[in-house]
């Protein structure tokens, strides 16, 4: 099937997708940089485990015996989303946890002022876990933004990459504005020095296919609601780093990866879930797979349709986001921020307008059955840096593959009609 299919392909296997609002409207959920919508695949899956199955793990019963199964076949599943072996998988409540617990790992291997570096373009979830380590005698360095280009300032990181970096963590894309940073560059950058090398790619992960044997880093993180699943945290952990760590655990939990960093009983039905979120990127890849014959050559099963699946996604999300952007420019009261033209992004726009919050805007568009989101997204230090937060920081379209052309343009006409948003936000009393 040619690309421009694909939202006819998707849709109808999204039961939120048939919702409206109250008035009529047909909901356009325009928000999934906090959050994707879910296939009824992946409901399912949840629901057969939870009446089918439903035991803790590690036991001698046949319901246990099966939660075993599953969790041991989702591992392999995300081993094919990475491109890693199944015993490099590890699974958590969230991104954010499972960097804090990785977080209070590494600074056992470092001593007083040693030193980290972040960004400022990065998510707090890739910021706070390592700002926490400042109160062990951590240094913390961070890498500046360009604010005209919202890119990282590469020379920067030249100067305060340092013999004494112990560990470079960094985003692969900026959940606020889109920009895709050259993790493979930083990666080798800092591994020139011996550093752990940590990548968030919680943005990333819906929008472009990984490899973290490319891309060599020691650990990536990211979380399935992003993309088509339940909330539920997953982190590549390259085995060989994993093994070494001294990770907080109770004693009788197993010592070797993967298991050796998860804490507690895991989220089953939450895990069953996530394994079809990558069934369901992968169908879409052996669907589509004539769209991307050249990007997929030398894969084999289900990383060749995941792959397929991911790189089927971008260019859908491409031609939307690129007609996006020229329309909301021809607006001159809309002020857009992003990488220039031609830079690597993700189909996240985010923008403000003039002479009203952001707030108020995404509230009136709420009106319309469009569902944007407005504010800082955690990106808190990057969306400060831009100077935007006396408007209350940032509107936000997130572009997933199962939108429409004819849900951009319902954007754009409820964003050029200036007079119904003038009477709504006179009429709410706000700004």
């Amino acid at each position: 099937m040619k690309i421009q299919q694909l939202p006819h392909y998707l849709r109808k296997q999204f039961p939120a997708l048939e919702n409206q609002t109250d008035k009529g409207h047909p909901i356009a959920y325009l928000d999934g940089p906090g959050g994707y919508q879910v296939p009824l695949r992946v409901i399912k899956a949840m629901e057969d485990y939870l009446v089918k199955i439903n035991a803790n793990a590690e036991a001698a019963y046949s319901t246990s015996i099966k939660t075993d199964e599953m969790l041991e076949e989702a591992r392999h599943a995300f081993a094919d989303f990475f491109g890693c072996d199944w015993e490099e998988v590890v699974f958590g409540a969230n991104m954010t946890t499972l960097n804090f617990i990785l977080a209070q790992a590494l600074v056992r291997e470092m001593q007083v002022a040693d030193r980290v570096i972040i960004t400022e373009i990065d998510h707090e979830g890739n910021r706070a876990p390592w700002l926490e380590l400042q109160e062990r005698g951590i240094v913390v360095d961070q890498v500046s933004v360009d604010t005209d280009s919202c890119t990282l300032d590469m020379d920067d990181y030249r100067r305060k990459l340092k013999p004494a970096t112990k560990v470079v963590a960094v985003n692969y894309a900026s959940n606020a504005v889109g920009t895709i940073n050259d993790v493979e560059q930083i990666v080798a950058m800092a591994k020139e020095i011996g550093a752990y090398t940590v990548v968030d790619a919680v943005h990333y992960a819906a929008h472009g296919p990984i490899d973290v044997r490319k891309i060599d880093c020691d650990f990536l993180l990211c979380s399935v609601y992003k993309f088509f699943g339940p909330h539920v945290g997953v982190m590549y952990a390259k085995k060989d780093v994993l093994s070494r760590l001294r990770t907080l655990r109770v004693g009788p939990a197993r010592p070797y990866p993967p298991y050796r960093i998860e804490t507690g009983t895991l989220n089953h039905e939450g895990i069953a879930g996530a394994a079809e979120a990558v069934g369901f990127v992968a169908d879409a890849g052996h669907a589509f797979a004539e769209s991307v014959p050249q990007d997929i050559e030398g894969l084999e099963g289900r990383r060749r349709d995941v792959v397929a699946g991911l790189l089927v996604f971008h260019r859908y999300e491409e031609e939307l986001t690129n007609f996006l952007l020229q329309e909301l420019s021809k607006l001159p009261e809309i002020t857009i921020y992003g990488p220039p033209p031609g830079y690597p992004r993700t189909s996240t726009v985010s923008f403000t307008y003039q002479g009203y919050a952001s707030r108020t805007v995404a509230q009136y568009l709420d009106t319309k059955g469009i569902l944007v989101w407005d504010g800082d997204f955690f990106a808190t230090t990057l969306v400060e840096r831009l100077g935007v937060m006396d408007q209350g920081g940032l509107i936000r379209i997130g572009i997933a593959p199962y939108n429409t052309k004819e849900e951009i343009i319902r954007v754009l006409e409820a964003l050029a009609d200036r007079d119904p948003l003038r009477a709504f936000a006179a009429k709410s009393g706000r700004k």
